[in-house]
């Protein structure tokens, strides 16, 4: 499918043009915001994305971003991948499957779960950091410069680890070692003087 430029252009080339027409009033009967993000109708309240309308070849549908709140008390949700946490579709192959009242009121219902702030966070893996021996050798010969390391972030911490162990020559890793232990005492990260342009 092209690139589409608005909703009625996304929906006049999908191969289920009156269908999608249908979900469309359906979901914009209610007090959503309409917009085109991803190349395909998205649908918000308060800038927060609730519900999406989809073409594909062989069906089309509607999805819930925060679909895994639904009660789904018809079972008319998929959970689009194994790897999908809360985003739930409602499959359909024919204009004959919409059935009005229950796609309306899956839909109020995600209004209703986004205003309640229903919303499953993405779950932010730490990265473990790992300390390359000149830099722990250095942190555990000096109480203040490890207790000054610990203060900050991991990302900060991160960083600096990622400098020294990117060092190929000793020397290199000396003179690193050198230049970044007066700006950890001072709290400062790496790259912070980048961050702030």
């Amino acid at each position: 499918m092209a690139k589409a430029t608005s909703v009625e252009a996304y929906i006049e080339n999908s191969n289920f043009p009156e269908a999608l027409n249908l979900l469309r009033e359906i979901i914009t009967s209610t007090e959503v915001e309409e917009s085109l993000k991803w190349n395909a109708p998205v649908y918000s309240i308060g800038g927060k994305n609730v519900i999406g309308l989809g073409g594909f070849k062989n069906h089309f549908g509607i999805w819930f971003f925060n679909g895994v709140f639904s009660k789904d008390e018809k079972q008319l949700l998929v959970n689009a991948q194994e790897t999908t946490k809360a985003l739930r579709q409602m499959r359909f192959e024919s204009f004959d499957d919409i059935d009005k009242n229950a796609v309306l009121s899956y839909v109020k219902e995600a209004i209703e779960n986004q205003k309640l702030g229903k919303e499953l966070k993405p779950e932010r893996k730490g990265k473990t950091v790992e300390i390359p021996e000149e830099l722990k050798s250095l942190l555990d010969n000096s109480s203040e410069l490890e207790q000054h390391f610990n203060a900050l972030s991991p990302g900060k911490q991160r960083e600096y680890c990622e400098y020294i162990a990117s060092a190929k020559r000793e020397a290199t890793k000396q003179t690193r070692l050198d230049k970044i232990t007066p700006m950890i005492l001072q709290g400062i990260g790496l790259n912070d003087k980048y961050k702030n342009c």
